[in-house]
């Protein structure tokens, strides 16, 4: 089985163009989604609707959740607040509908998926290794799947020891010794200085963890940030990587 892992789409639809076109150069098999599809970009609507069609295991991230109102906005920032409050006004019913149905923890075989980690898959970020040993110690399986952090990374546990790094665009992992906790990076809003949209695919039969990067007109995006009067540092941040 050949699976594709995106995360973090949060509403650029551009970008997530770029990377569904790029997918299908690589024969997979299935597409799998570690939430955040709204929050900070322009087209919640038709980045859901994208999501849906493609995609056949979805999680739900911590924006989804404040879009939904199903935790409170005020524990994010202050650009992620105003994004999330704009997207509050313009998701329509079906978006919603979809976000509605989703969890953020999941496990496809012998592949656990959560959004944050599995202590908190809603808001923890796994970024080092402390937190990458606790993720191993609270789950079994061979391979972990996380987001949340924006930045595409891979964690390796064995023989008691965890180590890890950033994984950039390129970078190819044989995953069949030790287990793994791997983060396909961000879709829409990459934070690991590479603008370009990022995603994951794993050859489950081969143990094989490829890590992709692909460009796409940002400054479409950031024309439509702007036209929406969303915050500037959320225009700006994209060309960076930040």
């Amino acid at each position: 089985m050949r699976v594709a892992v995106v995360s973090d789409i949060h509403g650029n639809l551009h970008a997530l163009h770029a990377v569904l076109a790029a997918v299908t150069s690589e024969r997979v098999d299935a597409l799998w989604c570690l939430g955040d599809l709204v929050g900070y970009g322009p087209r919640p609507n038709e980045c859901c609707e994208e999501v849906e069609q493609a995609v056949s295991t979805c999680l739900a991230g911590n924006h989804d959740l404040g879009v939904l109102g199903r935790i409170p906005i005020e524990d994010f920032s202050e650009d992620a607040a105003a994004a999330a409050r704009w997207s509050q006004t313009v998701l329509m019913a079906a978006a919603r509908d979809y976000l509605d149905g989703l969890e953020s923890v999941g496990r496809v075989e012998e592949v656990e998926l959560f959004h944050g980690s599995p202590r908190d898959p809603v808001w923890e970020y796994v970024l080092g290794e402390g937190a990458a040993y606790a993720a191993f110690q609270a789950t079994s399986a061979p391979l972990v799947l996380v987001g949340h952090s924006h930045v595409a990374l891979a964690f390796l546990s064995s023989g008691g020891a965890v180590e890890g790094t950033v994984t950039p665009g390129g970078t190819e992992i044989d995953v069949s010794e030790g287990r793994w906790l791997l983060n396909p990076g961000s879709v829409g809003q990459p934070r690991d200085g590479d603008p370009r949209a990022a995603y994951l695919v794993l050859d489950l039969d081969a143990k094989r963890a490829l890590f992709r990067r692909v460009e796409y007109p940002l400054e479409r995006t950031q024309e439509e940030i702007r036209e929406r009067g969303l915050p500037e540092p959320l225009a700006a941040r994209l060309a960076h990587g930040l």
